[in-house]
């Protein structure tokens, strides 16, 4: 556990430090004038923008701009948002609530319903399996931004059973406005854990120790609790971790389909506005989010199958 933990931590520091580094180069290198773009495109006098280059090191090498602004961040100073006026450390902890909420909201449909369906579509063939096939291949094949518009303009438009855009305030209101989002974030992902774990499941279902079970009359909870859902764990976590992880990037798309006021709509807005400060720091934010992700789903290889050592593939 402690090798794992320590690899772990190196493989983030390391992700985190190439990161840092492509984030800050490509933004620097895009074409534009960073003085007109942290005066909002605004004449200045030749004293401020002496003030603003001597500021932001704009003379200095990319390297050393590159320095300067990796040791205010170890500090805690990610730096000035000029579109919102504030600093993106005060942007970061006012928006990262609902990104969160969010996410955790479509993680767990995506695990109850994804799993779910999966597994009665295994056990129950038939009507039920040919159903939930048709319904997962549509679902896998609709990009979350249609399917955004597709439940604003049924349930939100038409029906009025949920709000179209915002936040919400207090906990239920938020959990009623981001219902929505949630399950336009979850449908492709959840049509692929279900059509996974339909695979696994019933793949395991047909293996000889199975049967031999089935046949001594083991109860059929039993046999799929301890002899089916333990052995088809793995694909099933695999898929799952990739699904879960990919909300950190398809958030953008949601959040900003929903107005709703998260770090997604934050890092599109920052970086079509080339508010440097915002975008490095969301995408590093994103970064250790999706090594962290990975690294819960190395654990958990472990936990379900002794045989796969930490930090290791399955054999």
């Amino acid at each position: 556990m402690r090798r794992f933990l320590l690899r772990r931590g190196a493989l983030l520091l390391a992700t985190l430090f190439i990161a840092s580094i492509a984030i800050y180069a490509a933004m620097y290198l895009a074409p534009g004038d960073p003085i007109a773009v942290l005066t909002g495109g605004r004449q200045v006098t030749p004293e401020a923008r002496a003030i603003l280059t001597e500021r932001y090191h704009l003379n200095d090498p990319l390297p050393v701009r590159y320095w300067y602004w990796l040791t205010s961040a170890l500090h805690g100073d990610l730096g000035y948002s000029v579109g919102a006026r504030e600093n993106v450390s005060t942007l970061i902890a006012q928006r990262a609530p609902t990104t969160m909420m969010l996410v955790v909201y479509t993680s767990l449909i995506i695990i109850v319903a994804g799993i779910g369906i999966g597994i009665l579509s295994a056990l129950k063939p038939g009507w039920l399996d040919t159903a939930a096939l048709l319904t997962t291949t549509l679902l896998a094949a609709l990009p979350s931004f249609v399917a955004a518009l597709a439940l604003i303009s049924v349930f939100a438009v038409k029906l009025g059973w949920f709000p179209a855009l915002g936040d919400g305030v207090g906990f239920t209101d938020q959990v009623k406005h981001l219902t929505l989002p949630a399950i336009a974030l979850a449908c492709s992902s959840l049509a692929l854990v279900a059509r996974i774990t339909r695979t696994s499941v019933r793949a395991e279902s047909k293996r000889e120790h199975v049967q031999t079970a089935i046949s001594r009359g083991v109860p059929a909870r039993q046999i799929l609790r301890k002899h089916i859902l333990r052995n088809a764990a793995i694909p099933i976590t695999t898929v799952t971790g990739l699904a879960l992880a990919s909300l950190i990037v398809l958030v953008s798309i949601v959040e900003q389909a929903f107005n709703l006021n998260g770090l997604g709509s934050s890092l599109v807005t920052a970086a079509q506005n080339k508010d440097f400060a915002v975008v490095q720091a969301i995408s590093l934010l994103m970064v250790v989010a999706f090594v962290i992700v990975n690294s819960i789903v190395d654990f958990l290889y472990a936990l379900l199958d002794p045989r796969v050592s930490l930090g290791t593939a399955a054999v």
